[in-house]
């Protein structure tokens, strides 16, 4: 059986679409506590702490190391620190485990702007450390809206091959073909949701209306609560959301806001899952909390076309 390692696992994204695929998850991390106890709400299994304080001998050998490291150091909504932020340095944790198990493919998510970040240098980084330790890497930029997704998630998408693998034909990567699937917002929203959710205020804007729209896989922009800045632009159910997130601010923080029939809204945890493409009945934790853990979380089907494209097992 095919096993892997779920780093910074949080509420197990990259779990869900491996395990889905017949793969065997052998070792759990995260520092979160929270994370920790929706991981094992959902999985009967709770993870190991700070991977820092874990030795490379105590982790099990395994085929596959998935790590979705985190994102803050590299967001355009954050500080941009990189590398010399320590969540960014976690990187390096990726490297020695790598590096002392040899293990043969590594499948990494980041975020875009990581890409761009000190004008390069950052992935470059990256790119040299792995070639150093025997790892041919891919990286391709993806977009959740084209592979049946409703909404607008791009990643960066790492596959990491081991250059001594020991295989008939020479391990290879392509990125997966999109099915621009017709999936819309429409067709996950709830019929009726609490009166919370609800945005009712006299600085509402809606500039198109839902008559003159046409269907599409992204988010369509049809109004503005107060200056329309971020979080304060409302978009058609006819679209996709706009990118889920664990922080921001506005109105319609983490979610954004959709012109439904039941008025101008936020988007419940269990739409927020939908957008995610995680099941409904999948554990999050309660309150904002839930939403932040959504927003860093990975998209488990992303995760699944991308192990489908790999060439090398």
């Amino acid at each position: 059986m095919i096993t892997f390692i779920d780093l910074f696992c949080g509420i197990g994204g990259f779990r869900l679409a491996l395990e889905k695929r017949g793969l065997q998850c052998v070792f759990s991390s995260d520092i979160d506590p929270s994370a920790q106890e929706i991981y094992k709400h959902n999985f009967n299994e709770k993870p190991h702490g700070d991977i820092i304080e874990i030795p490379s001998k105590k982790i099990p050998k395994h085929d596959i190391l998935c790590a979705g490291f985190p994102c803050q150091p590299f967001s355009i909504s954050g500080k941009h620190g990189g590398v010399s932020d320590p969540r960014g340095r976690l990187f390096y944790e990726i490297q020695r485990i790598a590096e002392y198990h040899k293990t043969p493919i590594l499948i990494l998510e980041n975020v875009k702007n990581i890409l761009a970040i000190d004008g390069g240098k950052v992935i470059k980084t990256m790119e040299n450390k792995l070639d150093k330790i025997g790892y041919d890497l891919f990286k391709h930029v993806l977009n959740a809206s084209y592979f049946g997704i409703p909404q607008a998630r791009e990643r960066v998408y790492f596959v990491a091959l081991r250059k001594d693998m020991k295989t008939k034909n020479k391990p290879s990567y392509e990125p997966p073909d999109e099915n621009r699937k017709k999936i819309y917002l429409d067709d996950i929203l709830e019929e009726k949701v609490d009166n919370d959710f609800i945005i009712k205020r006299k600085d509402i804007k809606i500039t198109k209306k839902e008559d003159d729209i046409e269907y599409n896989l992204k988010p369509i922009r049809v109004g503005t609560v107060n200056k329309g800045g971020q979080g304060e632009r409302i978009y058609s159910p006819k679209g996709h959301a706009i990118t889920q997130s664990a922080f921001g601010g506005g109105v319609g923080a983490r979610t954004g806001l959709y012109n439904t029939q039941q008025g101008i809204r936020r988007l419940t945890i269990n739409e927020c899952k939908m957008v995610m493409g995680f099941p409904v009945n999948h554990k999050v934790s309660a309150g904002l909390q839930g939403y932040r853990q959504l927003g860093n979380a990975v998209v488990p089907d992303m995760i699944g076309y991308v192990f489908d494209s790999i060439r090398a097992l």
